[in-house]
């Protein structure tokens, strides 16, 4: 009997030790199931990132990773870190006189700016003045020009007349290349209120020389146009309300064209006259060789008495009449199949590079 209840009893021992094994087996085997490494532990430990408001500045350069869900995910490779965005290159001169600010003009109606004929739009303030070039584009004097501009790190406003920018296209596009604006001069330079001049004579000298300037640049120059000798002819004014072509007179004459003038001159011109107005639209000639002689150190004096340059763009460009294109093709005897003139950029593309 005794015998029989010790047997009882060790299987029934036996049966616990066996249970307990088999309990704290698969106990350990479904822990190791799901692995965590010191890192990924480490990283549950961490407070999650506060959320940035839309409002708040902030480069975030690093965050800890979530814990992957896949092996895949474990050991590929972390993702390159998020590049800022590269600003536009930087002036080479920290001292440059700059713009200082871009001036759009929306042209409907034909505008006019410049207070010695126009008094509507005064829209410099005190110490700004708008550098404004006439007559060319001219080898020598107009690079001139372009290079104490590019020194200085500054933009200008350029009235090409028509031939001569046919004669030198390579130039007029380095104008337009270095960011400037170019407006349009008629195309011989002619008084449009000259005595035998009639309306239509003046606006074929108008149209004529837009055509020229489209042609020397391969695209449409801005809607600007200034008058030669600064004749203004009452029909041509009312015409361009109709063409969208804003006007510009000027504020300082710097009578760079005198007969006798010379860098030194023209300096104190313009800067004897600057000083008692505070501001203004200055009017250059870059056909001119003491101009572009005179540039430097007038950029010089403008930095050092505190003027600032504020560049003008218009909103739209100003586009050619087919009649005056065709008229103009003729004359220069250009070889070609089209009857218009058509912009560089809609015949020739860059595709590779």
């Amino acid at each position: 009997m005794r015998n029989a209840l010790g047997l009882m009893l060790a299987s029934v021992l036996a049966a616990v030790v066996i249970a307990a094994g088999g309990w704290f087996y698969y106990s350990l085997r479904a822990d190791q199931g799901a692995p965590k490494t010191v890192a990924a532990r480490a990283a549950d430990r961490l407070p999650a990132p506060a959320k940035l408001a839309a409002k708040d500045d902030v480069e975030t350069t690093a965050t800890v990773a979530a814990k992957p869900a896949t092996l895949a995910q474990a050991t590929a490779p972390a993702p390159a870190p998020v590049m800022p965005v590269q600003p536009k290159q930087a002036c080479a001169n920290p001292n440059a006189l700059g713009v200082s600010r871009v001036v759009e003009i929306d042209t409907t109606g034909g505008p006019g700016f410049g207070f010695d004929h126009f008094k509507q739009f005064d829209f410099l303030t005190d110490k700004e003045v708008v550098l404004t070039f006439d007559d060319g584009p001219w080898p020598v004097n107009t690079p001139a020009v372009l290079k104490a501009l590019a020194d200085e790190c500054t933009k200008g406003l350029f009235f090409s007349v028509g031939k001569h920018a046919t004669y030198h296209p390579e130039i007029l596009r380095q104008v337009l290349a270095q960011g400037h604006t170019v407006g349009t001069h008629t195309w011989s330079h002619v008084n449009l209120n000259g005595k035998k001049m009639t309306e239509q004579m003046a606006k074929d000298e108008v149209e004529k020389g837009i055509s020229a300037v489209k042609y020397a640049l391969g695209t449409d120059p801005a809607p600007f146009f200034r008058f030669p000798q600064l004749q203004h002819n009452p029909a041509i004014v009312t015409y361009f309300g109709t063409r969208n072509v804003a006007m510009f007179s000027t504020d300082i004459d710097s009578f760079d064209f005198r007969k006798g003038a010379t860098p030194e001159k023209i300096i104190e011109t313009v800067m004897g006259r600057l000083d008692k107005l505070g501001k203004g639209i200055i009017l250059m000639h870059d056909f001119q060789k003491h101009t572009g002689e005179a540039m430097p150190a007038l950029l010089a004096r403008l930095k050092a008495g505190g003027y600032k340059v504020v560049q003008i763009k218009a909103k739209t460009t100003l586009q050619s009449l087919p009649e005056y294109d065709e008229a103009l093709l003729k004359e220069l005897k250009v070889p070609t199949a089209s009857t218009s003139l058509r912009p560089i950029s809609s015949v020739v593309q860059t595709v590779s590079q």
